[in-house]
């Protein structure tokens, strides 16, 4: 599990096609010492697991799966290009951001990204995959950064982005038309599935109310 509180900027300095999957090495200034192969980091917001851990290079390998090529916009960075990364929750670790599974949900693309005042305002399109999972003053992740809605339209949804959070993740580079990855927040897709099975075996929720279920 994950925070959505950005720990470095890394660097893609190689991506090896391996059929429709791909090896991602990534350069870093995480504490390579205190990372070891099979630990999980997130790039972007995407779960993977450290495959390898060069010390010379200063870099991580990780392997990413046809899936996660295709749900995530790890296929779009080119080398050279800047991912986000944070490393997995430890036990007893501060809970600064809200708790992330690293399950990118889908991508969609900056509509707007403008300074208003001391701080920034980044209008990414809504999904309708999502819709029902993010309501306004909620919690969702951007390329792995931990935000909240601001504002919440038909079609789109907005956060507004300190200075400090622009400058040490990859929002520094952000622009209209980037594609960019989310994640709903997973108590709303929890209580969405319960709704959803209720419904399926013919529960309603004033059947669930009158069980004590969500009211008096």
């Amino acid at each position: 599990m994950f925070t959505g509180l950005i720990e470095d900027v890394g660097t893609l300095v190689a991506r090896r096609p391996q059929g429709k999957a791909a090896e991602l090495e990534v350069q870093t200034s995480l504490p390579l010492a205190e990372l070891r192969v099979g630990d999980s980091v997130a790039i972007n917001g995407a779960c993977l697991t450290v495959e390898a851990v060069q010390a010379g290079s200063r870099t991580l390998v990780f392997h990413t799966l046809t899936e996660t090529l295709e749900r995530t916009n790890l296929g779009r960075v080119p080398t050279g290009g800047r991912v986000n990364l944070e490393r997995a929750l430890r036990m007893g670790d501060r809970l600064g951001g809200h708790l992330l599974l690293g399950h990118v949900d889908t991508t969609a693309p900056v509509k707007r990204f403008a300074r208003r005042g001391d701080d920034w305002h980044l209008t990414v399109e809504l999904p309708a995959c999502i819709k029902a999972l993010v309501i306004p003053k909620g919690s969702i992740a951007v390329d792995g950064i931990s935000l909240t809605i601001a504002r919440l339209e038909a079609d789109t949804f907005t956060v507004c982005i300190i200075p400090h959070s622009r400058d040490v993740t990859t929002l520094k580079w952000a622009k209209a038309g980037d594609l960019v990855n989310l994640e709903a927040d997973m108590i709303g897709k929890y209580i969405l599935r319960q709704r959803e099975v209720a419904e399926s075996a013919g529960v309603s929720m004033d059947d669930l109310a009158k069980a004590g279920f969500g009211g008096e």
